[in-house]
């Protein structure tokens, strides 16, 4: 790498204004990197995609080690799923997030991610960033201020109601709907009749756990991305 100066243009102002020292750190750790994705190749017998599936089958053993039962939570009879000390795991977090934005992009691009109160907006706004779009919330009833659109909907414990800011989103926009679980599928639904009404498109439902045995994904009218399910 050559470390001549060039300008405004030149080496050291793509490297942020670094000296000559740093841009030589930086291209040695380039070469580093270049290296071991070589010798994982030789490991692997050229089988990368087989690398691809062992980390995220890793990623799916790391979430399920995270989350603990909680029985008779929140009444008896309930085995409650506490996806809580997920986050208390920065790294896990990190690429729980990275998992989902891959997954959601094989369904399409959207122009928006809308995460659900309350735990939508733990991983949507971190979804949003890393796909440098914008991020929107649906709140319980009564928590927003100015217009919104509502609707109720019933859910595992009883009926609520959700709210969604007129002004939001603009009509033709596609959005992924985020959601920390997915069981019976009356939050998803109720999220997805807000987008209706702003006239939005929605492409997907992006969730992390998904309770199989409920069958809440059977009366979603949108493609559903999950991670975990039980």
């Amino acid at each position: 790498v050559s470390t001549q100066s060039t300008g405004s243009s030149g080496i050291n102002a793509e490297y942020g204004g670094g000296s000559e020292e740093e841009v030589r750190r930086e291209s040695n750790l380039l070469i580093v990197c270049l290296f071991s994705f070589y010798f994982l190749l030789r490991r692997t017998g050229g089988k990368v995609t087989t690398c691809v599936k062992m980390v995220a089958a890793r990623l799916l053993e790391r979430l399920k080690e995270a989350v603990k039962d909680a029985p008779d939570f929140p009444r008896p009879g309930i085995l409650f799923k506490d996806i809580m000390p997920v986050f208390q795991d920065p790294k896990l977090v990190s690429d729980t997030c990275v998992a989902l934005v891959e997954e959601v992009e094989k369904v399409g691009k959207p122009d928006v991610i809308i995460g659900i109160e309350a735990r939508g907006f733990l991983i949507g706004p971190i979804m949003a960033q890393k796909m440098g779009i914008p991020f929107v919330a649906i709140r319980k009833k009564g928590k927003l201020p100015r217009e919104c659109f509502s609707v109720k909907y019933e859910k595992e414990y009883g009926v609520d109601e959700f709210d969604m800011q007129k002004d939001a989103l603009t009509p033709g926009q596609k959005v992924v709907v985020v959601d920390d679980l997915l069981a019976t599928g009356g939050t998803l639904e109720a999220a997805a009749k807000l987008c209706d009404m702003a006239k939005a498109t929605v492409i997907a439902h992006c969730i992390m756990f998904e309770l199989d045995f409920l069958k809440g994904r059977d009366r979603l009218t949108h493609p559903v991305v999950s991670l975990v399910r039980y």
